[in-house]
């Protein structure tokens, strides 16, 4: 895709309110992964009141959520791409909040099932006119940090769920902690309409992108589905994200069940520590991204794919300890590799597809980048890790879990496989489809 730059090269200053959106967008995905992570932080005690298996946690927090979360994407995308994004985050944030609000309520695992769909439902609407909306308050150039800054809402989501959550269950009950998280995202809802203002779509792009005949244009659903689907880059960076997520949501779903069960930790323990390795491991991989983004693309698009690539690398054997590891302390630090190191795909996949296509289909593509990416990896990740912690339950009762992860390095190298093939493709000089798409 071309871009526009002052007459010195550089790319043009940021535009008023960008901040104020960027920073009330963020806040919202913070409520939309703390919403989401509640479920595995709270997972033990939730077991020890409802009677669920790590199967059936497994499917709560894998396909049943997926299968929603990803596929209400598509036609969400297509209504944001077509009215006012801000407006279809607002409600979406509305939706899942009362869904939370529901899974405090639950008697049984059927309501319990019925109220995280729920959740997954409400959440399709908000990350995809997210991205757009930011894309469309900065411009290239600035587009890799922001989107970095505004992935830091699932780091953070998860510490705050982590802190909060885990402190209000160990004080009251783990249900006081979905209610009160829920009625504060029903707050938020109704604030972001006032505090975050529509911006015009592709106006910080090419001038001939910008005009409001081609930016404003309604682009086709099946038109974008099929430039998606048509596109290398866009699949391999779709295919590479989900692989890797297979990872992330598969350890992270389960990892306080098993440092809790099979490492001796305490849920006071979980609110503090826990919190902390997630806030600097995983916040910290997801800002040093942006920033390594908008540095290295610069230089070669190839970054893009190469990044993720080298950290998935690095992360593997840090991986490998934590899951060995004899104590819960001594897995917390070297947990700190993994969960700094995992998240390097997330900024640089959400920039490229945006970069990658008309401003007109950002949305469109946003959800369409979720939909594959998420249900590979949430739909598979969690819920392979329960099954298989349940089948070696019978051979390995203090250490199913244990076993279950292990069963993920395979999937850390087909990931770094796939960023590596991306890489080669981004280095064609065919490879781009922005301007044509």
């Amino acid at each position: 895709m071309t871009t526009i730059s002052t007459a010195d090269g550089r790319s043009p200053p940021v535009q008023k309110g960008a901040w104020v959106a960027l920073g009330m967008l963020w806040f919202v995905y913070v409520l939309n992964f703390l919403d989401r992570q509640l479920l595995s932080i709270l997972a033990k005690p939730i077991q020890d009141t409802l009677h669920i298996s790590d199967s059936q946690l497994g499917l709560l927090g894998g396909l049943y959520f997926a299968f929603f979360y990803c596929f209400i994407a598509i036609p969400v995308g297509w209504l944001a791409d077509r009215t006012n994004r801000v407006w279809v985050v607002s409600v979406a944030c509305g939706i899942w909040s009362a869904a939370t609000i529901a899974c405090g309520l639950s008697r049984n695992f059927g309501q319990l099932a019925v109220s995280r769909m729920t959740v997954g439902f409400g959440e399709a609407g908000g990350v995809p006119p997210s991205y757009a909306i930011i894309t469309d308050y900065f411009p290239p150039g600035r587009r890799g940090m922001a989107l970095g800054i505004f992935n830091l809402g699932p780091p953070v989501g998860a510490a705050l769920g982590i802190a909060f959550g885990a402190s209000i269950a160990a004080a009251f009950s783990w249900r006081d902690a979905f209610i009160a998280i829920g009625v504060i995202g029903l707050v938020v809802a109704l604030a972001t309409p006032f505090l975050v203002k529509e911006p015009r779509r592709g106006g910080l792009d090419a001038s001939g992108e910008a005009t409001p005949t081609a930016a404003s244009a309604k682009a086709p659903f099946w038109g974008t589905a099929k430039m998606f689907f048509s596109s290398p880059v866009l699949v391999l960076a779709a295919l590479g994200s989900g692989v890797t997520q297979i990872v992330t949501y598969g350890m992270g779903n389960f990892a306080v069940l098993f440092l809790m069960r099979e490492k001796g930790m305490q849920l006071n323990d979980v609110a503090v520590w826990y919190a902390l390795v997630v806030a600097i491991g995983m916040g910290g991989g997801i800002f040093a991204s942006g920033y390594l983004i908008d540095r290295y693309t610069k230089v070669s698009r190839k970054a893009y794919a190469l990044l993720p690539a080298i950290s998935l690398s690095l992360a593997l054997p840090f991986y490998i300890a934590f899951v060995w590891a004899p104590s819960w302390p001594l897995a917390l630090v070297l947990m700190l590799g993994p969960n700094f190191l995992n998240y390097f795909y997330l900024s640089s996949s959400v920039a490229l597809v945006q970069e990658e296509v008309r401003p007109n289909q950002r949305v469109m593509s946003g959800a369409l980048l979720l939909l594959l990416m998420n249900f590979i990896g949430m739909g598979v990740g969690p819920t392979y890790v329960g099954a298989a912690s349940d089948y070696f339950h019978a051979a390995h009762p203090d250490n199913s879990l244990q076993i279950a992860l292990y069963t993920l390095i395979p999937v850390y190298l087909v990931a770094i496989a796939l960023f590596f093939v991306l890489a080669r493709v981004l280095g064609r000089p065919t490879s781009r489809i922005g301007a044509s798409a």
